[in-house]
């Protein structure tokens, strides 16, 4: 049999309280994509992490190319043949695009001399921009791109090491369609010139389509590794969640009430928001659909007081409020759920009980002091409500999966109990399981008379969770559906009705 161009042997890796990993065994070919699935907490992300030299694993081995490797660094897996596109974004948000492309490996003027080549640089990050068929300006700061646009310049980061290892983890999680299909190319390319891919996706159709090879990863260990061929999505589910899921969204039962929430005429102040809209009833889901840059975001942190309107009225329970921050938005019964869980959703290096109670710490401090029983009591409970994955409330945020973030995150907000909560893309890169356990938290806030906006690029999910849904486009409300008799067809035609 031929050499496998990547094997990975009886992988381990322990965390204080949790063992990520136990024993886990996989093999990669060349010119092949192999996917990782898996709930959030598999053990997925942790496995490439230790390839890659983010972790170092306490047990196992790994073989490139038939020779025993071990990293001790990503650098060192770079320099070694492995790149890898990592989840959660982590730029240099002041430095240019070229400057970001190129950190630690800038082409200099002349090899004795400290001086960098701006010109090649620039040159050498065109070329390969043309080469993806990425329209992103070099010079551009990487703070002025568009979440997807960020996404899209990582990739490209990892494709210029010519490696022979490529780990996308999640990587079309803010991606277009559009952009997406450009992605499918590379990796198509890719495989061509013999590299070996891992992919780790919740997108049932994305793995299904793209991927050669299966491995379903539970609890740290392989539960199976199959072709691709040969699974369906329901197999796939099942394998994931250990039982059968036979239902992808709760049932609505919530009644819907009288307007809670009426924003009329926003126009955004730094924005192109213009002229927004909108009636929120009590006890109702409202979708927000819209193709990237169409205001979606913008719209919510308009109404959250994060960006600055230039007129409209905002009126809560038939009061006019004023969210003139996001201060006043909490205190008004707003809460709002961010697109990027890791630059504006937690506190990393703080522990589960300080990203909890953060935003409603005066109901748990004296004075100057935090009462720390109250808050590691409501802390745990939680927890043990939305069945959060972790060692214990002390485990930094950080170390814990995206999926268990989000619930921490989600937890926040309702110890806050707005009357409104807003959310933006909360399931992205959030495994079905963990999907179905926020669908079920949202139809229950809902039920309990709140309302809820939630922002979603998957058509699929704002027509089975929403009530109704508003699809933006180019900064303008373009068309109201009711999400019973909506179809993807009829949300793209009003998405692209005024895109420019």
């Amino acid at each position: 049999m031929t050499e496998p161009l990547l094997r990975m042997e009886n992988v381990t890796k322990i965390f204080p309280g949790v063992r990520a990993l136990d024993g886990v065994s996989v093999s990669l070919g060349a010119g092949s994509v192999h996917a990782l699935m898996g709930e959030n907490g598999a053990g997925k992300s942790t496995l490439m992490k230790c390839l890659f030299g983010v972790y170092t694993p306490d047990g196992g081995e790994f073989f490139l190319e038939g020779q025993r490797v071990s990293f001790e660094n990503p650098r060192a897996a770079l320099d070694g043949g492995v790149a890898m596109v990592h989840q959660e974004l982590n730029q240099a948000l002041k430095l240019t695009v070229a400057e970001n492309i190129w950190l630690g490996r800038f082409p200099r003027l002349h090899p004795k001399l400290p001086f960098i080549d701006s010109a090649a640089m620039r040159r050498r990050t065109a070329e390969l921009f043309k080469e993806l068929g990425l329209d992103i300006d070099p010079d551009k700061r990487m703070e002025e791109l568009s979440v997807s646009e960020r996404q899209m310049a990582e990739i490209a980061k990892a494709v210029s090491y010519d490696a022979r290892v490529v780990v996308f983890d999640e990587p079309t999680s803010s991606l277009t369609e559009q952009e997406a299909e450009r992605l499918f190319s590379v990796i198509g390319d890719l495989k061509k010139k013999g590299c070996g891919i891992f992919y780790i996706s919740h997108k049932m159709a994305e793995i299904l389509r793209i991927c050669d090879t299966v491995t379903v990863m539970r609890d740290g260990k392989k539960v199976t590794t199959d072709a691709a061929s040969e699974l369906t999505t329901d197999r796939l589910i099942s394998l994931m969640v250990g039982r059968e899921l036979t239902e992808r969204y709760p049932k609505r039962k919530s009644r819907i009430g009288n307007a809670l929430l009426e924003v009329r005429g926003l126009n955004g102040e730094y924005n192109r928001l213009t002229d927004a809209s909108l009636t929120l009833r009590r006890g109702e889901i409202l979708g927000i659909a819209g193709l990237e840059g169409s205001g979606r975001t913008e719209l919510v942190e308009t109404i959250f007081g994060l960006s600055t309107p230039k007129s409209g009225e905002i009126r809560l329970e038939g009061r006019s409020v004023s969210n003139k921050s996001p201060r006043a938005a909490i205190k008004n019964g707003f809460a709002l759920v961010t697109e990027e869980r890791r630059a504006t959703g937690i506190f990393g290096i703080l522990d589960l009980t300080e990203n909890t109670v953060i935003s409603s710490l005066r109901k748990y401090s004296f004075g100057p002091f935090v009462k720390m029983r109250e808050a590691e009591g409501v802390t745990d409970e939680s927890i043990k409500r939305l069945r959060v994955k972790a060692p214990s409330r002390k485990a930094r945020i950080q170390n814990l999966s995206g999926g268990n973030q989000q619930k921490v995150i989600l937890a926040r907000w309702m110890l806050t109990e707005p009357l409104v909560l807003m959310l933006d893309e909360p399931t992205r890169g959030i495994d079905i399981g963990a999907k179905y356990e926020i669908y079920a938290l949202l139809q229950k806030l809902a039920e309990d008379g709140k309302g809820i906006i939630m922002i979603s690029s998957e058509m699929p999910e704002l027509i089975g969770i929403s009530d109704r849904i508003l699809v933006m486009s180019g900064g303008r409300i373009a068309g109201e559906l009711t999400a019973a008799e909506a179809t993807q067809e009829d949300i793209m035609r009003l998405a692209a009705k005024y895109a420019e």
